[in-house]
């Protein structure tokens, strides 16, 4: 399954996802109360408003002058009073009910939310960012709607349709119970086969909505790599072709719209006709009166007009549905990299990292790291240099256990961490990673991040220690600079500083550089080396490093190749060997030599 694409694109709608939002709902049991109450009293009054209107015509049909004077005017204002009382209930039960909706859709949104960012690297790694946020923006309307149409709509049209089969019943002919009955259950059926219909039209619109809006963001964060290549034109042409798919999809759902709404209409017409040809018939027969004849026209009107809404909000209801189990098949995924039951938080002593017979695939037939064993001491520098694909960066994410290993072990302080709460391990690293992305912030809001109870004195002193003054001193806002969406309007090496400021600023006892240097100038790299080397003295360090001299001080240096420890030892010993290392040494001099003539 590829994650992050919409989940209601190979599923039918599964009305069990009510029961996963009882939870959220019965927190609010005593409003949930108060507004039923409210929507019964509101029916009651609806029900109640054609026998006034019967009783009024009568009056005004009769011979009796004088009640004429006084009776009809009485009967008015009940109207009246009936009216507003329906009015009033209704909106009660709305802004009583509306408390539960809306902390529901909080509430919701926020575990998603949460869970989202507690599933692993591989989940985001295959999602599609723009698909995924509008899965969620779907489903939190969609609950929206569903709450508030259910109660507010379905259940108080059908206690009214159970009130007038049974008082028409009762009261006048059963033909009238029947005529409604039988509308009814024709209307909810012709509703039900046709809506299921559609439904596959609504889920190709959605799918094709997701795709194009995945596609459109996926372009524009990109933009910058559209403009080298000049790909406007085929990023046009692909953006158009989901817009197409989505456009077909809403020309069927449009035409199939059309057949259900003349359906229900014929349905509606063929009921109200019956009726109103029974009444007319009653009253010609002098079995009922003209008054009889208002009240059952009423109670037509006032059962068929929220039924035929019915059809819109069932249609919406469906639709609603499959939006909800989207959002829901997102909190069903699970982490594959948990916390074993109640671990203990990691315990720092010096910070010693330890990696024993350390082995890693990503798939069984593609292995990235084989047998790796080493170990930094508390303090120390230790370097790992190696090609591309050697398996480096793959090192640094078993050790925030972004994945597990294979095989082995990772020990900070004797403590294995799969053994220990995340949480704790995290906090206990500091990285500089080799692609630095930034929130669309300031850039004092970007390095507090680092620790976002820090002070804007500590932040400052993180810029100091960054050398990243001097920058900040030239921009006109200083450090209240917006850095733009993820950072584009810093250059890499601005980037990297933030970055840099960012790590230093968490204050974490093992700091991690992947490749933090490699978008620095010369001037820039030797004064964040002077910084490095500043830290190293207090912290556990462990360098990715590309640039072989950045690591020349480095109290241990691991040569890594397919995933193998080939070389290890000092700077010096390893261009005595003559081997892996010191040749990456020689091309690096020879380049840096070509560069400065």
């Amino acid at each position: 399954m590829r994650h992050g694409t919409s989940y209601s694109q190979n599923q039918d709608v599964n009305w069990s996802t009510l029961r996963e939002l009882l939870p959220y709902l019965m927190a609010f049991r005593s409003r949930i109360g108060m507004a039923l109450l409210c929507l019964i009293a509101a029916k009651i009054a609806s029900v109640g408003l054609p026998f006034i209107l019967k009783n009024i015509v009568d009056q005004l049909d009769g011979n009796d002058q004088s009640a004429l004077l006084i009776l009809p005017i009485a009967l008015l204002i009940a109207y009246g009073i009936v009216r507003f009382a329906n009015v009033l209930f209704g909106e009660l039960r709305d802004t009583i009910f509306g408390r539960v909706t809306e902390r529901a859709m909080r509430q919701i949104g926020l575990t998603v939310f949460k869970h989202l960012h507690a599933l692993d690297l591989e989940f985001h790694l295959n999602r599609r960012t723009g698909g995924l946020s509008r899965d969620i923006e779907r489903g939190t309307n969609g609950i929206n709607f569903l709450l508030r149409f259910m109660v507010f709509n379905i259940v108080p049209t059908f206690i009214e349709i159970g009130l007038v089969i049974s008082i028409l019943g009762w009261q006048y002919s059963i033909w009238f119970a029947v005529i409604v009955f039988v509308a009814v259950i024709c209307y909810v059926g012709f509703s039900v086969f046709a809506t299921e219909w559609r439904t596959g039209f609504i889920r190709r619109a959605n799918e094709a909505e997701s795709r194009s809006s995945s596609r459109a963001v996926d372009s524009l964060l990109n933009f910058e790599t559209v403009k080298y290549f000049g790909n406007e034109y085929y990023e046009a042409n692909r953006y158009d072709n989901e817009l197409e798919s989505w456009e077909l999809a809403r020309r069927q759902n449009r035409l199939s719209l059309f057949a259900l709404n003349a359906g229900q209409a014929l349905i509606i017409a063929t009921a109200m006709t019956a009726a109103m040809v029974l009444a007319a018939s009653e009253v010609v027969a002098k079995s009922m009166t003209l008054g009889d004849f208002v009240l059952i026209n009423a109670f037509m009107m006032q059962i068929f007009v929220p039924l035929n809404f019915l059809g819109f909000v069932y249609r919406e209801m469906k639709g609603s549905m499959a939006n909800i189990e989207a959002m829901f098949a997102l909190l069903r995924q699970k982490a594959t990299i948990t916390d074993i039951e109640n671990a203990p938080q990691l315990l720092l002593d010096k910070g010693k990292i330890e990696v024993k017979n350390l082995s890693f695939r990503y798939q069984s037939e593609r292995p990235i790291l084989n047998n790796i064993n080493f170990t930094v001491a508390a303090k120390q520098k230790v370097a790992i240099v190696g090609s591309s694909g050697a398996g480096k960066s793959t090192l640094l994410k078993l050790l925030f256990r972004f994945y597990d290993a294979s095989e082995g072990q990772i020990l900070i302080d004797g403590q294995d961490i799969k053994t220990v709460n995340q949480s704790s391990l995290r906090c206990a690293l500091g990285i500089v990673p080799q692609d630095t992305v930034l929130f669309n912030q300031s850039i004092l809001e970007n390095i507090r991040y680092g620790r976002i109870d820090a002070s804007d004195e500590d932040v400052l002193s993180a810029i100091r220690m960054a050398h990243l003054s001097e920058f900040i001193d030239r921009l006109p806002n200083g450090v209240d600079t917006l850095v733009g969406e993820r950072g584009l309007k810093l250059s890499g090496g601005e980037k990297q500083r933030v970055a840099i400021a960012r790590a230093l600023l968490k204050q974490s006892p093992i700091m991690i550089f992947d490749e933090a240097t490699s978008s620095l100038d010369s001037a820039s790299e030797r004064l964040i080396l002077e910084a490095i080397r500043d830290i190293a003295q207090e912290h556990t360090m462990l360098v990715i490093a590309h640039r072989l001299s950045t690591i020349v001080d480095a109290d241990h240096i691991l040569v890594l190749e397919q995933g193998e420890i080939v070389e290890h030892g000092t700077h010096t010993e390893l261009l005595k060997l003559n081997g892996q290392y010191a040749h990456l040494w020689s091309l690096q001099q020879r380049e840096r030599a070509i560069n400065s003539i």
